[in-house]
C-alpha cells in the first residue's frame, strides 16, 4: 500500500504545474465548451431519398398508364385487325334489333326492283287478251293489289328466316369484313373509293345475293331478274378523313410502345426502390386499382351511350355496347388477376411478419412430409440445385403464360396453382435430399 502511495506521490511531483495563462486559457475553453453545449441545436437536415421518390413517381406513372396501354391496343387490335374485329361484331347478327332493321331494308330492295303488282296486272291484261272474260280480268286486276301484299309478306318472312339462319351469319361476317378492309384501306390511305360523301357505308350485296339464292329455291324466281346490286347502310362520318389517318397512323405506334413504356417504368420503380418486394406488391396493387377505375369508366360509358340513343333503341345499343367492349372488359380482367398474383406472390416472398409466418408454417408442413429413400439420387441432386430449380419452376410459369393467345384470369390462376405445387414438389425433394446426404454419408463411412 505504501509503495503505490509512493508512485502516485512521485507522479503528482513530476507533473508540471500549469502556469497562470495556461490556467486562464483552460477556464476559457472550459466556458466556451458549456456554452456551446447549452446553445440549442438547429433542426438538422432531413436527407431527401431522390431514388426512393423517383421510384415511387416511376411506380405511379405505370400503374396509371397501364390501362391506357390496354386500350391503346384494343383500339388499334380493333381498327387495324380485320379478323379481330370481325370476331367482335360477329354476335350482333343475333340481336333481334339488327335482324329486323336487315330484314326491312333487304325487302325493301328486293321489292324496288321488282314491282308485283305491275306484274301481276300484266299477266291479267295478257289473260283477257286470250279470250278471259272482261269481268273477270277485272276482278282480277282488283286482287293484284291483295296478291302484292301476300308477296311483300311472303317475301319479308322468307328474309326474315333466312336473317336468323346461319347463312346471314356468313354474309353478315363477309359484309362487315369488306367494309373493315376497306376502312383500313382509307384510313392507312391505300384507298379513296370506298369513301362517298365523306361516310363509310356497309355493303350489303352479300346479304342480297343470298336472299335471291333463298327465294329463288323457295319457288320465286321472278327474283332472279334483280341485278347485281350493292345497296348500303352508312357506318360512320369521315368528314376529316386526313386528321382520321393521322390518328391511324399514330394509335399504331402508341400502341406498339406504350405497352414496353409502362414495363420500363414499373420495372425501373422496383429496381431503384429500397424495398423491392414491396415496390412490387405496391406495383401490382396499383394497376389492379387503376383497372378497376377502367371498369368503372366502362359503365358510365355505357350509361351514356345508352342514354344518347332514343328509349326504344336503348335495348339493342346496350346490347351493342356490351358485344364491342367484351373482348376489352376480357383482356382487363386477366390483367387486373394478374396484378393481384404478382401482387400476392411478392407479399409472401417479402419480409413482413406475415409473409414470415406464412412461410414458417408452409415450411412445417412440408418438414411433416415423409418422401421416405425413394427419390433415391433425385433428392440430392434437387437439393444441391434448389436455387436453380426454383427460377426455372418461375420461369417456366412466365414462357407458359406469354405462350397462351388469349390468356384469362382463369388460366393464370391455373398456372400460379400449378407452379405453387411445383415449388413444393421441389422443396420436398430438396429436404428430403438434404436430410438423406449426412445419412448416407456416414452409411458409407461405415
Amino acid at each position: 500500500m505504501s509503495q503505490v502511495q509512493g508512485r502516485e506521490a512521485a507522479a503528482g511531483e513530476a507533473r508540471p504545474a500549469l502556469t497562470v495563462d495556461e490556467r486562464a486559457e483552460l477556464d476559457r475553453l472550459r466556458q466556451e465548451n458549456e456554452a456551446l453545449r447549452a446553445r440549442p441545436r438547429p433542426p438538422g437536415r432531413r436527407r431527401v431519398r431522390w431514388r426512393s421518390v423517383v421510384a415511387a413517381v416511376l411506380l405511379v406513372l405505370g400503374c396509371a398508364l397501364a390501362p391506357v396501354a390496354l386500350v391503346a391496343v384494343w383500339t388499334r387490335s380493333q381498327l387495324s385487325d380485320t379478323d379481330s374485329f370481325v370476331a367482335t361484331v360477329e354476335p350482333l347478327a343475333r340481336d333481334p334489333e339488327v335482324q329486323q332493321a336487315v330484314t326491312n331494308r333487304v325487302t325493301a330492295t328486293i321489292f324496288e326492283h321488282v314491282d308485283v303488282q305491275s306484274l301481276a296486272d300484266e299477266a291479267v291484261t295478257a289473260l283477257g287478251a286470250q279470250g278471259l272474260p272482261p269481268p273477270l280480268v277485272d276482278r282480277l286486276h282488283g286482287l293484284t293489289p291483295t296478291i302484292s301484299a301476300a308477296t311483300t309478306n311472303f317475301v319479308r318472312d322468307k328474309v326474315g328466316e333466312l336473317v336468323a339462319s346461319p347463312q346471314f351469319a356468313a354474309a353478315w361476317d363477309q359484309a362487315v369484313r369488306v367494309a373493315h378492309q376497306r376502312a383500313v384501306i382509307v384510313l392507312s390511305g391505300q384507298g379513296r373509293a370506298v369513301v362517298r360523301g365523306d361516310t363509310v357505308y356497309l355493303d350489303l350485296g352479300p346479304f342480297i345475293d343470298v336472299a335471291k339464292q333463298r327465294l329463288s329455291a323457295e319457288g320465286l324466281t321472278v327474283v332472279d331478274r334483280i341485278p347485281e346490286v350493292h345497296p348500303t347502310i352508312p357506318l360512320f362520318p369521315a368528314d376529316n378523313l386526313v386528321r382520321a389517318q393521322t390518328a391511324y397512323a399514330a394509335l399504331g405506334t402508341f400502341a406498339t410502345v406504350l405497352p414496353w413504356i409502362v414495363l420500363l417504368l414499373l420495372a425501373v420503380g422496383v429496381y431503384l426502390a429500397k424495398a423491392r418486394m414491396r415496390a412490387v406488391v405496391a406495383a401490382g396493387l396499383g394497376v389492379a386499382l387503376a383497372l378497376l377505375v377502367l371498369a368503372a369508366g366502362l359503365l358510365v360509358a355505357r350509361s351514356l351511350f345508352v342514354g344518347a340513343v332514343p328509349p326504344a333503341g336503348a335495348p339493342a345499343a346496350a346490347s351493342a355496347f356490351d358485344i364491342i367492349v367484351s373482348s376489352l372488359r376480357a383482356a382487363g380482367r386477366s390483367l387486373l388477376v394478374l396484378a393481384l398474383v404478382v401482387a400476392l406472390g411478392a407479399f409472401l416472398a417479402g419480409s413482413s411478419p406475415t409473409a414470415v409466418g406464412i412461410r414458417r408454417w408452409v415450411s412445417g408442413l412440408l418438414g411433416r412430409i415423409r418422401v421416405g429413400s425413394w427419390t433415391g439420387p433425385v433428392g440430392p441432386w434437387v437439393g444441391e440445385h434448389l436455387r436453380g430449380l426454383r427460377i426455372a419452376a418461375v420461369a417456366l410459369a412466365a414462357l407458359w403464360f406469354v405462350l397462351l393467345d388469349h390468356p384469362t384470369g382463369v388460366t393464370i390462376v391455373i398456372i400460379a396453382a400449378v407452379l405453387l405445387v411445383v415449388l413444393g414438389l421441389i422443396e420436398v425433394l430438396g429436404r428430403a435430399g438434404a436430410a438423406g446426404g449426412p445419412a448416407a454419408g456416414a452409411a458409407t463411412g461405415a
